[in-house]
């Protein structure tokens, strides 16, 4: 049996975090709320004094606790943290998959964006096809951040790593 080269392995989990999200967006709100596990989690309302200090508009809709009520407002924090949190080890993942086959690291670094950039872009369109779904720009641009700042982190600690070991990392 062949090893699995790194890049290789990186590229496999890009593909198995786009089957997630695949998997996840063909789900109606109701499949996956998260409502009713918080209501049994959260039943003391923990922070719920200090999250109820913030408020913001995300999409045209106000989000505060105000507004949306406890429970609904921490999920709705949980869920553009999935957002990012995915779209992060997404950016990363296409990063060090590319890294090895294109030599630019800006190239490697702009390649692993929009191509993250893409699948968000169809993952929200995937969305409305979907019942009872809304698919946002906003999230695309949450998205996109996420897998931003996992390309950025990867290549700043990659440059602290090789500054302070005196060596790259082997391929």
């Amino acid at each position: 049996m062949q090893k699995f080269k790194r890049p290789d392995t990186f590229i496999w989990l890009a593909f198995i975090m786009m089957v997630l999200l695949f998997y996840s967006s063909s789900q109606t709100y109701q499949e996956q709320t998260s409502v009713p596990t918080l209501q049994r989690w959260l039943v003391d309302k923990p922070f719920e004094s200090l999250l109820s200090r913030i408020s913001f508009t995300y999409a045209g809709s106000e989000v505060s606790v105000a507004h949306l009520g406890y429970f609904k407002f921490c999920e709705f924090i949980i869920r553009k943290g999935a957002h990012f949190g995915t779209y992060f080890i997404l950016g990363l993942s296409w990063y060090w998959g590319l890294k090895p086959r294109i030599k630019d690291t800006w190239l490697v670094m702009v390649v692993a964006e929009l191509t993250t950039l893409g699948y968000a872009a169809f993952d929200e369109f995937h969305q409305m096809l979907t019942g009872d779904r809304t698919p946002l720009f906003q999230d695309v641009m949450l998205d996109g951040s996420g897998a931003l700042t996992g390309i950025i982190l990867t290549i700043l600690l990659y440059a602290w790593w090789k500054k302070s070991h005196g060596h790259v990392l082997k391929k």
